[in-house]
C-alpha cells in the first residue's frame, strides 16, 4: 500500500500527536502557546527570513516593531543591540547545528516537537507539534504544518500571536542547488543562498528547497490572511517571490 495513502498519512500525524501529548513537554508548551493566543492583537510584525537580500535591510527600523527571526538568524552582523522577539526553527539539520544558540539564548523560541531529542528544555523555548498534514493552524497550540518552509510555520505562529500586519523581508526564493527538492545534501564550498557564506557551507548537511511546495504554502497562508481581514506582503528588496503582494518596507512601517 503506498505510504502517500491519505488515510495512512492522516493515521501517523493522529499517532504522532498521540506520542507527543504524553510528554510533560507537550503539556507545558501548550499552556504557553493558549496563553499567547492574540496576544498581539492588531498590531504589526517582521518576518526576517535568510535569504542574502537580509543584507540590504536597516535593522534600525525595527525598533519600534516585532520580528521573527527565522533559523540560523543568530550568525547575521546587525549595527547596534538589535534582538528579534521570537525564534523560529522545525528543520531537524538547522535545530541540531544551532542547538547551543537555542539553548544559550533568552530570546523566546519556537521549536519544532522534534527538537526534544536535540535541545534541553528550557522556560523560553516552546515546543511545537507539527502534523505532517497539509493546513494552516490559526490557533498552533496543538499542531501547525511546516508547509516546506519555516517561513510558513513563522507565517502560522504570526497569525496565533494575533498580529494583524506582518511582512516578509529577505524572502529571496530563490536557490542555487542540485539533485532534487527535498533531498538532503552536503554543501561544498561557500553557502550562496543565504545571507552568511558559513550558513550551510563548507560541509554542512542541508535539504533542498521545495519552492513549488513553498508557494502552495504561501497561497494558502494569503488566502487565511485575506479572509480574517489581515495583512500578509513581501517587503524583501528583489527575489523571486511575486506570489504575495509586494510593499516597500518603509511603507509597510508606516501603516
Amino acid at each position: 500500500m503506498s505510504t502517500h495513502n491519505p488515510y495512512i498519512v492522516s493515521l501517523r500525524a493522529i499517532w504522532s500527536r498521540l506520542l507527543w501529548d504524553c510528554r510533560k513537554s507537550a503539556y507545558i508548551s501548550r499552556r504557553k502557546l493558549a496563553k499567547l493566543r492574540n496576544k498581539h492583537l492588531g498590531q504589526k510584525v517582521v518576518i526576517l527570513c535568510n535569504g542574502p537580500s537580509l543584507n540590504k535591510v536597516d535593522f534600525k527600523k525595527f525598533e519600534h516593531v516585532s520580528t521573527i527571526a527565522l533559523n540560523k538568524f543568530n550568525l547575521k552582523e546587525t549595527e547596534g543591540c538589535f534582538t528579534p522577539d521570537f525564534l523560529v526553527a522545525v528543520n531537524d539539520l538547522v535545530i541540531k547545528q544551532n542547538k547551543e544558540f537555542f539553548e544559550s539564548t533568552d530570546i523566546p523560541a519556537f521549536l519544532s516537537h522534534r527538537a526534544i531529542s536535540l535541545v534541553k528544555a528550557k522556560e523560553t523555548i516552546t515546543f511545537i507539534h507539527s502534523s505532517g498534514l497539509d493546513g494552516f493552524a490559526e490557533d498552533c497550540s496543538m499542531s501547525i504544518s511546516e508547509g516546506y518552509t519555516v517561513t510558513y510555520v513563522a507565517m502560522q505562529l504570526a497569525f496565533h500571536l494575533g498580529f494583524s500586519k506582518v511582512a516578509l523581508v529577505g524572502c529571496d526564493h530563490s536557490y542555487i542547488f542540485s539533485g532534487k527538492p527535498n533531498e538532503k545534501m552536503i554543501v561544498s564550498g561557500d553557502d550562496l543562498n543565504h545571507f552568511d557564506k558559513n550558513y550551510f557551507g563548507n560541509g554542512l548537511e542541508w535539504h533542498n528547497p521545495d519552492l513549488l511546495e513553498s508557494e502552495r504554502s504561501y497561497l494558502i497562508a494569503k488566502k487565511k490572511f485575506s479572509e480574517a481581514g489581515r495583512i500578509l506582503v513581501n517587503c524583501t528588496d528583489g527575489g523571486e517571490l511575486d506570489i504575495l503582494p509586494r510593499t516597500r518596507l518603509d511603507d509597510f512601517l508606516e501603516i
